[in-house]
């Protein structure tokens, strides 16, 4: 994924009330967002970018599209987001929450046929700082650098941003994945993309409570990846017997608790310090590690 001021964006569900909020804040930041789709609106002009019924009658307007943003509502998003995908656009940021699971899998089902990226749902999208803003990320806490970010979560990726730019570390890009229990990519998959990207000189991964997506990153960077990782995962302190959390999050990992082994924070933090990932006790911490992984790669460059 290669994410320049030149990227073409089109956006779905343009005529709801988030999208009408956000949209002006991605072209002020110089996205080139050139059309929007919303079914029975077409014809007319939202926030000055043409609106058409179909993608299909977007491109044939505006021309080729690189990123559709799926802002529709939870019922229509993944209709809308395969409708883009047989349009020939590979890149799909799915800003909707509430998405169906099983609507989720077949939209990844159809992704991984015809080698589409999904984002989402349920995130706030991916920002390269000072260059593109594809979602809903707030620009004031990113400054461009070489620290990638990818998180579960939105609002935990917004505060560790800032954390990095009040300490000098400016980053390559952001990208939240969403939390929901069907997501479009994995943070396998984007650390793969990270490690391969040569403006990343080291890694952020934010985690959950639930899940065990945390472990196979785990395995993954003890394997593969030679770039510094540094990891915070949240849901130290949740109480027992509450259910709070992100989508319910800490409920759900303790279900998971009960059919397939341990998935809770410790096991996690284990995992990823066995691997031999600097990891966090909490965001305000991640500076800190950030700058002692660097110094130790530049003493030794060609250790891990």
């Amino acid at each position: 994924m290669r994410l320049t001021p030149n990227t073409k964006v089109l956006i779905c569900g343009i005529a709801e009330p988030l999208a009408i909020d956000h949209v002006p804040l991605m072209r002020d930041y110089g996205t080139q967002v050139l059309a929007g789709v919303s079914p029975g609106e077409g014809g007319r002009s939202i926030n000055e970018i043409p609106v058409f019924d179909l993608v299909e009658e977007a491109i044939a307007t505006v021309g080729p599209i690189d990123v559709v943003i799926v802002f529709s509502p939870a019922y229509a998003a993944v209709d809308a987001a395969l409708e883009a995908i047989a349009a020939g656009i590979r890149q799909v940021v799915m800003v909707s929450a509430g998405v169906p699971p099983l609507d989720m899998v077949r939209l990844v089902r159809r992704a991984e046929a015809t080698d589409t990226l999904v984002l989402g749902p349920n995130c706030p999208g991916i920002i390269v700082p000072g260059q593109v803003l594809l979602g809903m990320h707030p620009a004031e806490c990113y400054q461009p650098g070489s620290i990638g970010i990818v998180s579960r979560c939105s609002t935990l990726a917004y505060e560790v941003a800032l954390q990095l730019t009040r300490a000098g570390f400016g980053q390559s890009i952001a990208a939240c994945i969403g939390a929901d229990r069907v997501v479009g990519s994995s943070l396998l998959q984007w650390l793969q993309m990270l490690d391969e990207d040569d403006r990343t000189e080291a890694i952020v991964l934010l985690g959950e409570v639930s899940g065990d997506g945390e472990l196979r990153a785990a395995r993954y960077i003890a394997e593969t990846i030679d770039k510094p990782v540094i990891a915070y995962i949240a849901g130290h302190f949740a109480p027992v017997n509450r259910s709070i959390g992100h989508a319910n999050q800490i409920v759900a990992s303790r279900t998971e608790l009960g059919k397939r082994g341990k998935t809770d924070v410790a096991t996690k933090v284990a995992a990823l310090k066995a691997a031999k990932v600097r990891v966090a006790d909490r965001p305000s911490k991640i500076p800190e590690l950030l700058q002692r992984a660097l110094n130790t790669k530049a003493k030794a460059p060609s250790a891990k």
